[in-house]
């Protein structure tokens, strides 16, 4: 059952900070290609916060979950004509990376709402492969968002290269930690790490990460059934085993 694999990530996310002396991480439920039930089962175990990668799709999962006080995150990367619909539908944006996306969802939030929580996503290990800032882009960014008043600049999000070897995951956590820790001391609000996914979370978590990302250790495999992805969207984060 869901409530079983939520137990037991939860489980795995405390010991691995009471392990490194660090507090208890935000877990963002990646429910991308899973059916809302599975998404609402989830909240019936009392998990509230969750993760999709392409608009549309969060768009259908928050009509049919409206009943339900959700926390919903964007964590692909979003193309600006959709940056619209996204300022509205989300309460976080983790993949913001130029500054024409900045201006656009700072354009679309409505000033009835609260600012939109935004992460820089970094390319931290500088592939050709993922979307995301190099981290010597990372405070001009920082400071196009902080001069939009209907934005929040919280932090930082980052998928490192999929190593095999443990040592080169952990070397990109620890560089993100310490672009995270500059950031920080430089702008007020700023106070989330998101990184680490089902593979190594853990392993994030002992490094510093304040939010993980987890899909198939809590949803199981994904079904990328027709019709699943956004129609156009094109998401460079690499293949499913290493976006949750």
């Amino acid at each position: 059952m869901l409530s079983e694999r939520l137990s037991d990530t939860l489980n795995r996310l405390r010991n691995a900070a009471d392990a490194a002396k660090r507090p208890m991480p935000t877990l963002v439920a990646v429910s991308k290609f899973h059916p809302a039930q599975a998404v609402a089962e989830l909240a019936a175990a009392g998990h509230r916060v969750f993760g999709e990668n392409y608009v549309q799709e969060a768009q259908a999962k928050r009509a049919e979950l409206s009943a339900l006080a959700l926390e919903w995150h964007l964590i692909g990367h979003l193309q600006s004509n959709k940056a619209a619909l996204a300022a509205e539908l989300f309460d976080w944006v983790q993949t913001v990376d130029r500054p024409k996306l900045v201006a656009a969802l700072a354009a679309a939030r409505s000033p009835q709402r609260g600012p939109l929580n935004v992460l820089i996503q970094v390319n931290i290990d500088d592939e050709s492969s993922k979307h995301g800032c190099a981290p010597e882009a990372v405070e001009a960014l920082a400071e196009a968002i902080a001069a939009q008043p209907r934005l929040a600049l919280r932090g930082l999000m980052a998928i490192p290269a999929p190593h095999e070897d443990p040592a080169l995951r952990r070397a990109a956590f620890v560089r993100m930690k310490r672009l995270f820790d500059a950031l920080a001391a430089r702008h007020a609000g700023v106070d989330t790490l998101s990184m680490g996914m089902s593979e190594d979370c853990a392993l994030a978590v002992a490094e510093g990460a304040t939010m993980v990302r987890v899909g198939t250790a809590l949803f199981g495999s994904r079904d990328r059934g027709p019709g699943t992805r956004d129609p156009g969207s094109q998401n460079r984060l690499g293949p499913p085993a290493h976006t949750s």
